[in-house]
């Protein structure tokens, strides 16, 4: 049996579930109530300027926070024993068995003004700070949840670096921190930016956190495409155009990721 046939399945799944609603999007975007071409739509995108402003600052702050974080983290798991590697990858992938919405409801209990956090500071005379509600929990919340997409790319490349790299670079009297900038960071490039995808994505388009922990005074793009759709907002030719840019940007960002060759990163 020919090769094609075997991917006829996967060709179907993606007309049904990625061409269609892609189709359906530029289609409701670009169209008004009678099926009319307009870009009048696409036009009032531009009053939401502010939103789109905000969500990507807070989804490039969440992306920076998480690469710090997992950077570090990652490494370390990459450096272990095999059979400490299975152990301490299974602790990473823990909090994503659990849903999502409960995973996020508990930061809510713990940022709440009579929360856990809030009860701790007032034991030692502080507090209650205003920890709900705010723009820093909505971007603890995009740390929390996409952190583990920030470590599983850069563990995956970090643990193919060989030892005796290190090994070299430090006889060629390199130092720690340029061991780490000449000889780790170079070649961890591709995990890098797998994870900055895998993180900013979701970040950018995210409602659920910033509902739950961001309150109506922390709007994001995904509350706002939401509201289009099944808000009292009704209004899916505004709701298909915001997708329809969101995607744009999504897909000029990831562009831009993926003019850093890997190969010439190697050889720097």
């Amino acid at each position: 049996m020919k090769l094609k046939y075997f991917s006829a399945p996967y060709l179907v799944w993606m007309v049904v579930f990625i061409l269609v609603p892609l189709l359906m999007i530029a289609y409701f975007a670009l169209t008004n109530d009678n099926g009319q071409l307009t870009i009048k739509y696409l036009a009032d995108v531009g009053q939401y300027a502010n939103i789109f402003v905000r969500s990507i600052w807070l989804a490039l702050i969440a992306t920076a926070i998480c690469l710090v974080i997992a950077y570090p983290v990652a490494f370390i798991l990459s450096r272990m024993d095999k059979h400490r590697q299975g152990t301490m990858l299974m602790i990473v992938m823990l909090p994503m068995w659990m849903n999502f919405l409960l995973r996020t409801y508990a930061w809510m209990t713990l940022l709440g003004n009579n929360g856990i956090i809030n009860h701790l500071f007032g034991l030692v005379g502080l507090g209650p700070f205003k920890l709900i509600n705010t723009s820093g929990a909505v971007v603890l919340g995009m740390v929390y949840n996409y952190l583990p997409f920030m470590i599983l790319p850069l563990y995956s490349v970090m643990e193919k670096i060989d030892n005796s790299l290190f090994e070299a670079a430090s006889d060629l009297g390199c130092s720690s921190k340029q061991t780490l900038f000449r000889v780790i960071v170079p070649l961890s490039i591709p995990g890098i930016t797998s994870g900055v995808t895998m993180v900013f994505v979701p970040a950018i388009s995210t409602f659920i956190i910033s509902r739950m922990l961001g309150g109506g005074s922390n709007l994001l793009i995904g509350d706002l495409i939401e509201m289009q759709f099944l808000g009292n907002a009704y209004n899916p030719h505004l709701g298909a155009a915001i997708s329809l840019v969101l995607m744009v940007i999504i897909l000029v960002i990831m562009t831009v990721m993926n003019q850093f060759d890997p190969d010439d990163q190697v050889l720097m």
